[in-house]
């Protein structure tokens, strides 16, 4: 498929590619987008850069080589320079609570399609109030969130909500993603963000983002999640049918504000709302423990780690000495052995119970920084090359679709959905 006219010199260029994650998403690109990408790696150390281009040769000699950019990510001037170079951006540079914002604010006023990996979601519903209106006035169509956090759970809630529309005639009522396998270790810059969050944000702020369908551009009718009974509230745990035993997911809070925008944006795009989940729509995520016991101590061990992280500032400090420091992570060999995998049930939203469910299992063997290369950079790749029929906004993974399903497919991160008849 040919890439699209855009008349910028580069069709993408991936900021902060000497970084942990940032050197995987160069190797993505020169080894799965089209050899006549016209691309370039940024960042502050042209020695630096020319060993990801030489280590990106040397898996595939012979593609059309990236050029070098030279981008300090605290210099305004130089950032809005860089983003009126190119058609994509995709930045790899976090916190993104410390050192995203200039990028975002520059793509924005440049209409440069934007791509990040972060997790920090009260920064991503900061990005939305500040700059969507500007994206939307320049046609920067911009994807916060598009890595590991959160783009697997929303894209298996599509599908399933697709596959209900599509087999049912239906919309979507009730969706339980589970997290239920998860073999991995966080790098220094996940780690960073995790230990650092707190320092920059507010309990406030911190509250106001995981509110229900805080980030999604129309309310809820129902404004609230589904209820937990008294025992899954204290010990976490509850069964689901066809998912089994789970309990609290350490990714849950992250992953819904993005679902929940997801839900509001198809039902306000004009080129969506035949994906429209519907209007009584609940998602939920889980973890799927080994067994309940495991699952008390998993639902606790969140609840203890977050009071500690967030109330005691010393705790922090502490484990900071103890852990990767940005840019550092697993090596290679050990990353090779790493796996996600996602299950998931949609219920239709029927006037009397159908007995009928959609059943989603996705899946990944690899390391979970380069599976976050593949949706960075076959996110770009969809941009690059489909009409996606986005006007400038803030946007999620699901907005691009079977597009992006099928090219991350392509790249290893295995999807498939089916009716079950309960």
């Amino acid at each position: 498929m040919p890439l699209k006219q855009h008349g910028r010199q580069y069709d993408l260029v991936v900021l902060g590619a000497t970084g942990y994650t940032g050197q995987f998403v160069a190797e993505h690109v020169a080894t799965h987008l089209p050899t006549n990408l016209k691309w370039a790696v940024a960042g502050r150390s042209e020695s630096k850069l020319q060993a990801v281009i030489d280590e990106c040769k040397k898996l595939n000699p012979d593609r059309s080589q990236p050029s070098i950019e030279i981008s300090d990510i605290n210099d305004d001037d130089q950032l809005h320079a860089l983003a009126q170079k190119t058609f994509v951006v995709i930045t790899a540079v976090g916190p993104y609570c410390m050192y995203g914002e200039r990028v975002f604010q520059a793509c924005a006023e440049s209409g440069t399609h934007y791509f990040d990996c972060t997790g920090e979601t009260p920064w991503v519903a900061r990005m939305i109030k500040k700059y969507e209106k500007t994206a939307q006035e320049t046609g920067a169509i911009m994807f916060p969130q598009i890595g590991v956090e959160s783009a697997p759970p929303d894209l298996c809630t599509w599908a399933m909500a697709r596959f209900i529309r599509n087999e049912l005639d239906v919309p979507t009522r009730d969706v339980v993603v589970s997290l239920h396998k998860l073999s991995s270790a966080p790098s220094g810059g996940t780690l960073a963000t995790v230990l650092g969050i707190f320092d920059h944000f507010s309990l406030e702020d911190l509250r106001a983002s995981s509110k229900p369908y805080a980030s999604s551009p129309i309310p809820h009718p129902e404004k609230a999640r589904p209820s937990k009974g008294f025992l899954q509230r204290w010990l976490g745990i509850c069964h689901v049918p066809n998912l089994g035993t789970l309990t609290t997911s350490i990714a849950g809070r992250t992953d819904a504000p993005t679902i929940e925008r997801s839900w509001g944006l198809l039902s306000t795009i004009s080129t969506r709302k035949d994906q429209f989940y519907g209007p009584k729509f609940n998602w939920v995520e889980y973890y799927k423990p080994r067994n309940w016991l495991h699952g008390i101590f998993v639902h606790w061990g969140l609840i203890l780690g977050t009071l500690l992280l967030g109330f005691f500032p010393p705790v922090r400090a502490f484990v900071k000495r103890f852990v990767y420091q940005p840019g550092q992570g697993t090596s290679r060999e050990d990353l090779r052995r790493e796996e996600v995998e996602y299950r998931g049930i949609a219920t239709p939203d029927t006037a009397t119970p159908s007995g009928k469910q959609a059943y989603c299992r996705a899946w990944f063997h690899g390391s979970m920084y380069y599976l976050t290369a593949v949706f960075l950079a076959q996110g770009a790749l969809t941009i690059l090359e489909d009409e996606v029929g986005l006007d400038g906004g803030v946007y999620t993974p699901a907005c691009l679709g079977q597009g992006l399903v099928d090219r991350a497919n392509g790249a290893g991160f295995k999807m498939e959905v089916k009716m079950l008849q309960n």
